[in-house]
């Protein structure tokens, strides 16, 4: 049974740091991209950043890049996110993703992260 699991979720004033953390379990971890999404109220789910199976590959959006940093741990089966300088426009429900072209993706359950004063 695969599971991912997020964590660090919560409520931060602006200007403020926040790690998300999200174990993996039932996949071989080092064969799947990592993956942040975030999807905030009334809004798309957008994807935020991306660390690459096999190297060290990483993709950031516009509005985060400078601001946050994915990170993985093959032995751990955990990739993070480090939000820095967070701004209320950050607020939303994050979503760790894995994606594998051969065996197919699987979505965490989300965890909150709340900007605001």
């Amino acid at each position: 049974q695969v599971q991912l699991v997020e964590s660090g979720g919560g409520l931060v004033q602006p200007g403020g740091s926040l790690r998300l953390s999200c174990a993996a379990s039932g996949i071989i971890f080092n064969i799947y991209t990592m993956a942040w999404y975030r999807q905030a109220p009334g809004k798309q789910r957008e994807l935020v950043a991306v660390f690459a199976s096999g190297g060290s590959t990483t993709y950031y959006a516009d509005s985060v890049k400078g601001r946050f940093t994915i990170s993985r741990d093959n032995a751990k089966n955990t990739v993070y996110l480090q939000m820095n300088s967070l701004k209320p426009e950050d607020t939303a429900v994050y979503y760790c993703n894995a994606h594998n072209p051969s065996m197919g993706g699987y979505w965490g359950q989300g965890t909150q992260v709340t900007v605001s004063s």
